[in-house]
């Protein structure tokens, strides 16, 4: 009988070691096995756990009855619930599963658009049917099957169309239309056209709330150093423009390989440099009333971080000031996912909470943060 007991006891025991996942730290509260207190903030903001259990979380979009929704590049797309409002998600539901790099999503009456990368897709009525998901409608299937930039950021724009980025198939190359653009369409698919140029890989931008015109991120290319090329802040000011790739990159470095029969002055310069191979991805404008005033119409960008740097660089989000249309400076609003050379978490997209909170993505830690600002 003693011993039937023993072996009872280590059947519990290996139980739960395997319904943790193989590891009994799996079983801690997010706060407990990630290192939050490491992330600087200026003072008076604070950071905590919105959703845990979102593995590889990207981009995010918000609908009017606050359903999260989130894509991947492994193939998931998750609604995330905070049914009382308590400010903590209360359910992640997986809706697509199977799919390819489902990075982009986007949502308008009624309907989840997620960018595969091949196509767009739609889930009508989606918040009714979260449990049992309605079977997409193929928006447009016109795009390159390339995975290379492959993964899409999409977002619908002030003029009631879905933006569409095509990154470059390459990390220098130059491949002609399609690739290395930003186009656009109806919300049916139809007219897609290519809206900018010369954008080697963007998944993330976002309209000023008072010019209406779009700004987006680019990642510069590799292999030219660890300082050089930077990453960029682009601002569009009429359809049609071309920003550089693979010609040109940041404020007027030539590509040693497609850039010198062309001229500087034939491309865009960048609204800001950013810091080189910081991989920034989701940008947006600030414009809740939680944060303080001077915060009000800037940019917030996430930096996933560098993978071919020698000394690591990024996994932050970083702010950008912006004044009479114009970028002025670029500086740390949180930091502390790198530490000693080693990333535990890196940031993807940024989101602001009809309250006013930021949401920031973590698809390496598989959570989604919360910063509040409370005056001390």
């Amino acid at each position: 009988m003693k011993q039937k007991s023993i072996r009872a006891h280590y059947m519990l025991f290996f139980f739960l070691l395997h319904t943790c996942s193989g590891m009994i730290v799996s079983c801690q509260q997010p706060e407990e096995r990630l290192p939050l207190k490491k992330i600087k903030l200026p003072t008076g903001f604070h950071i905590s756990i919105f959703a845990d259990n979102v593995p590889n979380a990207r981009s995010m979009v918000l609908t009017p009855n606050q359903t999260l929704f989130v894509g991947t590049r492994a193939g998931s797309v998750y609604a995330v619930l905070d049914a009382n409002r308590d400010h903590r998600a209360d359910k992640v539901i997986t809706i697509a599963n199977g799919l390819n790099m489902p990075n982009g999503v986007a949502y308008r009456n009624g309907s989840l658009f997620v960018a595969e990368v091949h196509r767009v897709l739609r889930y009508d009525s989606i918040e009714a049917r979260l449990s049992s998901p309605p079977k997409p409608i193929v928006v447009n299937d016109h795009f390159p099957s390339d995975t290379h930039h492959g993964w899409k950021f999409i977002k619908i724009g002030p003029d009631n169309k879905l933006y569409v980025p095509i990154g470059a198939p390459c990390n220098i190359c130059d491949a002609g239309d399609p690739y290395a653009s930003i186009m656009r369409m109806n919300l049916d698919g139809s007219n897609l056209e290519v809206y900018a140029r010369g954008i080697r890989n963007t998944v993330g931008f976002d309209w000023d709330p008072r010019t209406k015109e779009l700004w987006f991120t680019d990642n510069g290319r590799d292999m030219m150093g660890d300082d050089i090329p930077p990453d960029e802040l682009n601002h569009v000011t009429k359809s049609g423009q071309h920003f550089g790739y693979p010609y040109y990159h940041g404020d007027g470095i030539a590509d040693p390989e497609y850039g010198a029969s062309h001229s500087k002055s034939d491309y865009v310069s960048p609204a800001m440099n950013l810091s080189p191979h910081v991989a920034a991805l989701g940008m947006r404008f600030y414009t809740g009333s939680m944060f303080p005033t001077e915060y009000r119409n800037q940019i917030f960008i996430a930096e996933h971080g560098s993978w071919n740097r020698s000394s690591p660089i990024g996994y932050r989000v970083m702010l950008v000031t912006v004044d009479s249309n114009r970028a002025m400076s670029y500086k740390v609003f949180a930091d502390g996912w790198l530490q000693n050379g080693r990333a535990w978490g890196r940031p993807v997209d940024v989101l602001v909470m009809p309250d006013g909170a930021l949401l920031v993505s973590d698809d390496a830690a598989g959570v989604i943060y919360r910063i509040t600002y409370r005056q001390e």
